[in-house]
């Protein structure tokens, strides 16, 4: 048999082949993945044409095909990893000439909210939003087992063009023809932007027996100079429910039924959302952030909202509206038939229907005509001032009544001396005044006519946006305490600066009182035996008043300051005026003396049943006296 031999050829072939196979498996290995950040970014300005940014990178996870992917998403989010696989995170931008809104495409919620035209204390822009200070969360049960947040999700956004106004569309989509939109319109030269919440397709993929909860938390960011002001004294959690406005404090919570509105109020600011189907059952907190002021000075309060959301046939649908801009009392009664003015913090009852129908009327009318908002100021306290002098007339009137008859009411004490005759002295007393056609109710109607005013303009000035930043004099900020020296220390109640508004204002009560001492002393019957001295408590009261009110305006807005000093100055002089030139004393005496001649009017069932209670309480005296005597 023949052996066969080794081919060398062959052996060759082989080889070449091998190597050209091996060429081929390398040239041919398939491409890494590589996952990128997403950077879609649209922004929309109503003052100029819609501009979308060309770049876009798609954010893919690192998969080897999309198959995987959709599996992945799949198994980790449902129906709704449609929307994770056809995504891109981004953001898109909604602003005209108020206010700038961005809008992340993952929750399809405000991330960032700029209020223009407006800066911070310390001349930054001023967000409302920003740094994840604001959360907006939908969380839902689908009908395959899971609870999601919307959160978490990433929306598809949309811009259209709705005559001037600018729309965006935020879809989290389980199709093309099945999303949830969150859907912005924000309209030229308005703080007010639309906002609607609506499914289409989703009856079949939200568990109707779950509960579908939306959740609003915003951590409220510090804006004025005065922290404790800001925050203690007009920073509010406001809302409306069944037709009434209320607001809570913080530390507190409160589950409230229908409800229009709430309104996470600051001092000048506020963030709020409107619906028009009201909720019910919601969930309303607030709590105070600042534990202490040295340390935490970035924000104020935290709101907290949490509200069942009801279906309809199967699907979401909420008309809503957001509002991200100043709580300026002009600004927000033109929003008719929300009540959101009473946000405005005006106060309450005869104070807040003073300012509504008095002073800012006052104030705007001074200001269509003045660019100086303290001389403004000072006009509105000159003609608040000419309004309340008449006031001021009658109560020196009646000063001056009782120093007259006072040498009367001085010798009852001697005609009838010792606690026993209290009772006498005081029917003779309220006769003599009776007769000569004196009230010591006259004398202190005025001056409690006048305490509404007080406490009216109390809340008007610090909470009245247009005097926020206006400088005048020394004053850089009409609505916070100016400062002309830094103590290096804190002194307590006081605080560590020196206003000179509070002080020109304290002096300035301190020559009021004095010389409106003799007055109040005339006013004051003699002081009889066993009562306390009032004479001495109003000597103390000069002093004690004006120091008081150094402490306690020294962190206030200085156009409080400034109108309380002017307001002082000015009553000074009227009073001056009435005293030299208004009243005549010897023309009162004569007129008392012609109304003692007068037969004495009928007395009213009022005043007998005071009398017949004032004789009998006598009488029991009498009795009890002589049962002292016999024993």
């Amino acid at each position: 048999m023949e052996q066969k031999k080794f081919d060398y050829n062959t052996f060759i072939g082989m080889i070449l082949l091998g190597g050209l196979l091996l060429y081929w498996m390398n040239t041919n290995k398939p491409d890494e993945v590589i996952s990128d950040t997403a950077t879609n970014e649209i922004v929309v300005d109503s003052t100029k044409n819609i501009n979308t940014a060309n770049a876009i990178k798609t954010a893919t996870p690192d998969f080897a095909n999309d198959s995987l992917k959709q599996v992945a998403f799949t198994n980790k989010l449902g129906i709704l990893g449609y929307s994770a696989m056809h995504g891109k995170e981004g953001v898109s931008v909604l602003e005209n000439n108020l206010v700038k809104l961005t809008i992340d495409n993952k929750g399809g919620q405000i991330i960032e909210a700029l209020i223009k035209n407006y800066k911070t204390h310390d001349s930054l822009p001023l967000y409302m939003i920003k740094d994840k200070n604001s959360s907006f969360n939908i969380n839902f049960g689908t009908t395959d087992n899971r609870i999601l947040n919307t959160t978490d999700l990433l929306f598809e956004p949309t811009l259209t063009k709705n005559g001037e106004n600018q729309v965006l569309s935020m879809k989290l989509k389980a199709s093309e023809t099945k999303y949830l939109e969150y859907r912005y319109e924000i309209k030229p030269n308005n703080y007010m932007v639309g906002f609607t919440v609506k499914s289409q397709g989703y009856n079949n993929i939200i568990n109707s027996s779950n509960p579908i909860n939306l959740d609003w938390t915003l951590d409220g960011y510090r804006h004025e100079k005065s922290l404790k002001t800001e925050n203690t004294m007009y920073t509010h959690y406001y809302y409306k429910a069944d037709g009434d406005v209320d607001y809570i404090n913080a530390g507190k919570s409160d589950i409230v039924n229908k409800v229009d509105w709430v309104s996470y109020k600051q001092q000048f600011f506020s963030s709020i959302l409107l619906t028009d189907t009201p909720f019910d059952n919601a969930t309303i907190a607030a709590t105070d952030l600042v534990k202490n002021e040295e340390i935490d000075s970035i924000y104020t309060k935290k709101f907290e909202l949490k509200t069942p959301l009801a279906l309809a046939n199967g699907e979401l649908n909420y008309n809503m509206k957001w509002f991200y801009g100043p709580s300026d009392y002009n600004l927000l009664k033109t929003f008719k038939e929300t009540d959101l003015d009473e946000t405005a913090d005006l106060g309450w009852g005869i104070f807040g229907f003073l300012n509504r129908t008095v002073f800012y009327p006052v104030f705007n009318f001074l200001k269509g005509f003045l660019s100086n908002y303290g001389l403004i100021i000072i006009l509105m306290t000159i003609v608040v001032r000419i309004i309340m002098s008449p006031l001021v007339y009658k109560s020196y009137l009646s000063s001056a009544k009782m120093k007259v008859i006072r040498p009367e009411l001085t010798a009852l004490n001697d005609k009838y001396p010792g606690k026993e005759n209290a009772m006498k002295r005081q029917q003779e007393t309220m006769a003599i005044q009776r007769k000569a056609g004196v009230s010591m109710m006259s004398g202190c109607i005025p001056a409690l006519l006048q305490m509404p005013v007080f406490f009216a303009l109390f809340k008007f000035f610090p909470t009245n946006i247009a005097l926020r930043q206006e400088s005048f004099l020394w004053a850089p900020d009409l609505s916070s305490y100016d400062t002309i020296f830094t103590l290096p220390f804190k002194i307590p109640f006081y605080g560590d600066h020196v206003s000179l508004f509070p002080i020109l204002a304290s002096v300035a009560i301190f020559f009021y009182m004095k010389m409106n001492q003799s007055q109040q002393a005339n006013m004051q019957p003699p002081t009889q035996e066993g009562m306390p001295d009032m004479g001495k408590m109003m000597k103390y009261m000069i002093y004690f008043s004006p120091i008081m009110m150094l402490f306690f305006f020294n962190n206030y807005a200085s156009s409080l300051s400034l109108y309380y000093f002017i307001s002082n100055l000015l009553t000074i002089a009227i009073m001056l005026v009435i005293k030299n030139y208004v009243i005549d004393e010897d023309k009162i005496h004569a007129q008392i003396e012609e109304n003692k001649k007068k037969p004495e009017k009928a007395k009213s069932k009022f005043r007998q049943r005071i009398d017949t209670a004032m004789k009998q309480a006598q009488e029991q005296q009498a009795q009890q006296a002589k049962q002292k005597k016999s024993k």
